[in-house]
């Protein structure tokens, strides 16, 4: 199966990594890509221009955000209820369970999501865990409610928020999802592969990232945004913030009753694999 929802990767310097492009081609998921216009020829040389969005602006010095809010705009044109925003630097997708990360073969486990939080009137944002946060001989639940959604996105357009700001627009937006009565969904079921910040050049790495204050500007500017909930910390060497969820008043998930779910086990057809469980073990 594949994803009922529109997928938008934002990309910027990165046509010769692509790794999120890579990723949806290897499972054939249908996605778009949007980019600046300087930056046509390159893409286009190993992306096929069916594929391509070209933003209506370039190097705006505002890091991901007016694209994002182009994606956003652009999937409410096409008549979609929820749209996908993937950063570019994502090099797989995997289901996780039994303490396993299988390498999905299918957009399935976005149609899964998909079907999950449209069981629900007043999701805002759902997404995938980091594969990296999921530790082996750690059992977790499927989803964690409320909290923080990053790098692989689905959006309900009816949220009525636009991204803001320069830094930490994904925690910002989570935050303001709370604050206005909208839950987030996390699945840890279903994973990404994402390589770390910092650790591939183009994107924001070479413009909002290199500040050399240690990322405290990005911490005190999402403190000075949400003062009641986050805190600015130092730990791993640099500085943080922390989201103090429980200063938030987080809502509680209501039952959409034009949405029946049959009882029992669904598996959407999928099978779980253990030469895919093999290619797991072992990854981040």
């Amino acid at each position: 199966m594949n994803p009922k929802y529109p997928i938008y990767i934002i990309s910027k310097g990165r046509w010769e990594s692509r790794l999120t492009a890579k990723a949806l081609d290897k499972i054939a998921v249908p996605y778009r890509i949007v980019i600046e216009p300087q930056e046509y020829e390159q893409y286009s040389s190993v992306i096929s221009p069916r594929k391509i969005i070209v933003l209506p602006f370039s190097n705006l010095g505002q890091g991901g955000i007016p694209a994002r809010n182009f994606v956003l705009e652009h999937s409410i044109s096409e008549g979609a209820a929820f749209h996908w925003i993937l950063d570019d630097n994502i090099r797989a997708f995997r289901r996780y369970n039994n303490d396993k990360k299988y390498l999905v073969t299918s957009g399935t486990v976005f149609k899964c999501a998909e079907d999950f939080v449209e069981r629900y009137t007043n999701v805002g944002l759902a997404g995938f865990q980091y594969s990296s946060f999921m530790a082996y001989n750690r059992q977790k639940r499927p989803f964690t409610l409320n909290c923080r959604i990053y790098s692989c996105i689905l959006i309900n357009n009816s949220i009525g928020m636009k991204w803001e700001g320069r830094y930490n627009e994904d925690s910002d937006l989570s935050i303001r999802c709370l604050k206005n009565g909208w839950c987030t969904i996390l699945f840890n079921a279903f994973l990404q592969d994402k390589a770390a910040t910092m650790t591939m050049k183009g994107g924001n790495t070479d413009t909002l990232y290199n500040t050399g204050d240690n990322r405290r500007e990005f911490a005190e500017s999402l403190k000075r945004k949400h003062p009641d909930c986050v805190e600015v910390i130092w730990r791993f060497k640099r500085w943080h913030h922390l989201i103090q969820y429980d200063k938030i008043n987080r809502p509680t998930l209501h039952r959409n009753d034009c949405i029946s779910v049959n009882p029992g086990i669904d598996e959407y057809g999928m099978v779980l694999s253990e030469d895919a469980a093999k290619e797991g073990n072992g990854q981040p």
